[in-house]
């Protein structure tokens, strides 16, 4: 696929994904949900870390209001369904670990869109925006599933109520996201953050995902008995080995990524 409205590059294992449309504040439109949902997809296949960001001041500004001249031709149900879905869902079950690098305003859809990812890094001037009710809509692109998980329901129930933007800071005091950075120091931040993930235990990033999410619908019971499956899946890696090896040798393991 050519790519028009996202620029996509692979370096050292880590494949960055930039939203590229500065001039509405990377606003997402069907094209770039068609496009982010391919790049991630092929990512996952070739990377061992995949980032997400955007290009100018925005992070993403959520969806393109202009996208569609006709407010009645708008069918919202069809568009998550048929363009949102597929992007999110190749965030969320990409094989490598995701990070959203957060450079700026990230609103509505946008603030959703890097909430899926599975580690969000923030610039200190960023902040994130529940804006649906303001124009009579709920929180969607996954935001009713990620938010009351991360924040707590009446914090996830306020942020969608009042549409009030949320600190970078205010984010990552309440556990919305990992860190909040010095914008001075974001991009080198959030890149070593990637490249710590594409360097490490590919393996065990995976089953580290499957046990984290698994764990809200699981008694006590069924999530030991996947801990121990999913341990025992990365006992018998290479990398297991190599880690027990450099622990004993006492140096930095060197992962594969098996």
């Amino acid at each position: 696929m050519k790519y028009e409205t996202i620029k996509v590059r692979l370096v050292d294992d880590v494949q960055v994904v930039t939203m590229d449309r500065p001039e509405v504040m990377n606003a997402l439109n069907t094209q770039m949900r068609a496009e982010i949902t391919h790049a991630v997809n092929e990512g996952g296949k070739v990377a061992r870390c995949v980032v997400l960001t955007g290009e100018g001041r925005a992070f993403c500004s959520g969806q393109d209001l202009g996208d569609r001249s006709d407010m009645d031709d708008i069918d919202l149900e069809r568009t998550l369904r048929d363009e949102y879905e597929p992007m999110l869902r190749a965030i969320f079950d990409c094989r490598a670990p995701t990070i959203s690098a957060v450079n700026g305003a990230a609103a509505g859809a946008g603030a959703n869109l890097a909430l899926a990812s599975d580690i969000v890094i923030a610039s200190e001037s960023a902040n994130f925006l529940q804006a649906f009710s303001r124009i009579g809509l709920i929180p969607d692109a996954g935001g009713t599933y990620w938010l009351p998980r991360q924040i707590g329901f009446a914090r996830a129930m306020g942020a969608a109520f009042f549409a009030e933007r949320i600190s970078a800071a205010q984010a990552a005091e309440w556990g919305m996201i990992w860190e909040a950075v010095p914008d001075t120091e974001f991009r080198e931040s959030w890149w070593n953050r990637a490249l710590h993930l594409a360097s490490g235990p590919t393996e065990s990033y995976r089953g580290i995902k499957r046990a984290m999410r698994e764990t809200f619908s699981n008694t006590l019971d069924a999530q030991l008995e996947l801990e121990a499956k999913i341990q025992g899946n990365c006992g018998r890696t290479r990398d297991f080995r190599e880690g027990v090896v450099a622990f004993k040798e006492k140096r930095k393991p060197e992962f594969e990524g098996r």
